[in-house]
């Protein structure tokens, strides 16, 4: 007997997908406000979570104190650091603003050239005929973008209200996520699995691993190298150490290291005739440099290796997109999907044929389509 197909209910359909549309829409709309510090602190709960149950065995097997422990150092070791670097960076940075965005700003004289022996004259020489044939027309063109540019990242760190308010709502989320992880991650999990199987289930994995990865190998090892080395330039005598800190911070996190920052600060200190704070931060820039030699193989050990032009796009697109929370959210973002566009890509076997033989094989397809 053949069974007639029912005729499709298009109306149904186009209103049930409009409906759910428009829920989805409105949830989203709805929690906007608290997406970037749930972001925030799912990022910090799966890099911290071993820790947390390494204190829970410690604390007598207790939840309670593990989370109380661990929303503590949180606060004394993230929230605190970070808003007090924050707050000295958008009180020092007012003279440098207004520095750059005058007209005060020339092209430096560079008389230091005449004591070069041998070359020392040309140079100095070649300096200011480059400078008498427009370098100053070119400081002129380049002042107000200067100034613009410099004023916009300054901003970013100026909104310490809304700073403060993911740093509360990154502290909540990661009380409640310590307190029901296994709930939360077993909810992720079968979710995915609803939408694909066991390759949704694979995927969440992947997203934590990649996730951790981030989190500790390189937003971890960023910050201890940045404020350590921001501690040596403040001993050394350093003025502006707090934005020369997070510059460094931000040089930690694209994987160019501190010692860009550190280096013209040593020459800097010699040049002035300051040789014993400048072989004490030399020595310190070394240690400080190589740090990452040893914090990044104890804190990754998952072998996610990401590519550094992915690492250096996650931080500035999220400082761009997010403000000051995207330097630490935009990489996992960019990390997650890289993990699960690479697993997709090796589901399927590498191609092995030699170049010519697909060509041709091409040719001979086009041929008979003829």
């Amino acid at each position: 007997m053949v069974k007639l197909r029912q005729p499709m209910d298009v109306p149904q359909i186009l209103l049930s997908v409009l409906f759910l549309s428009v829920m989805i829409i409105a949830c989203v709309w709805i929690v906007q406000p608290f997406i970037l510090g749930f972001a925030w602190a799912g990022t910090v709960v799966i890099a911290t979570w071993p820790l947390m149950l390494r204190l829970q065995q410690i604390l007598w097997g207790r939840r309670s104190l593990a989370v109380l422990v661990m929303t503590l150092l949180l606060i004394l070791l993230l929230v605190i650091p970070v808003a007090l670097l924050v707050n000295s960076l958008v009180d020092n940075s007012a003279p440098l603003v207004h520095w750059l965005s005058s007209g005060q700003m020339t092209l430096p004289d560079l008389a230091w050239l005449n004591s070069v022996p041998m070359v020392g004259a040309k140079l100095y020489a070649g300096w200011h005929n480059l400078v008498d044939s427009g370098g100053s027309a070119i400081m002129a063109k380049l002042r107000p973008y200067i100034g613009t540019t410099t004023t916009w990242f300054i901003g970013q760190a100026a909104h310490i209200g809304r700073f403060m308010m993911h740093c509360a709502l990154m502290l909540l989320f990661a009380a409640l996520l310590y307190w029901r992880g296994e709930r939360v991650a077993q909810g992720f999990r079968h979710f995915a699995t609803r939408l694909a199987s066991s390759r949704g289930d694979a995927a969440v994995v992947l997203a934590a691993q990649a996730i951790r990865a981030v989190a500790l190998g390189v937003v971890v090892t960023a910050l201890v190298q940045g404020i350590l080395g921001g501690v040596g330039i403040a001993i050394a005598g350093i003025q502006y150490a707090t934005i020369l800190t997070v510059v460094m911070v931000l040089s930690c996190l694209v994987q160019l290291g501190p010692l860009p920052v550190l280096i013209p600060c040593i020459i800097w200190l010699y040049w002035s005739g300051d040789t014993t704070w400048g072989t004490v931060l030399l020595v310190w820039s070394c240690v400080v440099g190589t740090l990452d030699n040893v914090i990044r193989p104890v804190l990754i050990r998952m072998g996610a290796d990401l590519p550094m032009v992915l690492i250096l796009s996650g931080v500035i697109g999220g400082l761009i997109a997010f403000g000051m929370i995207g330097l630490f959210i935009g990489p996992v973002v960019l990390a997650v999907s890289w993990r699960l566009f690479y697993a997709w890509v090796q589901e399927s076997p590498a191609p092995h044929k030699p170049v010519d033989e697909v060509i041709e094989n091409v040719a001979d397809e086009q041929q008979k389509a003829k």
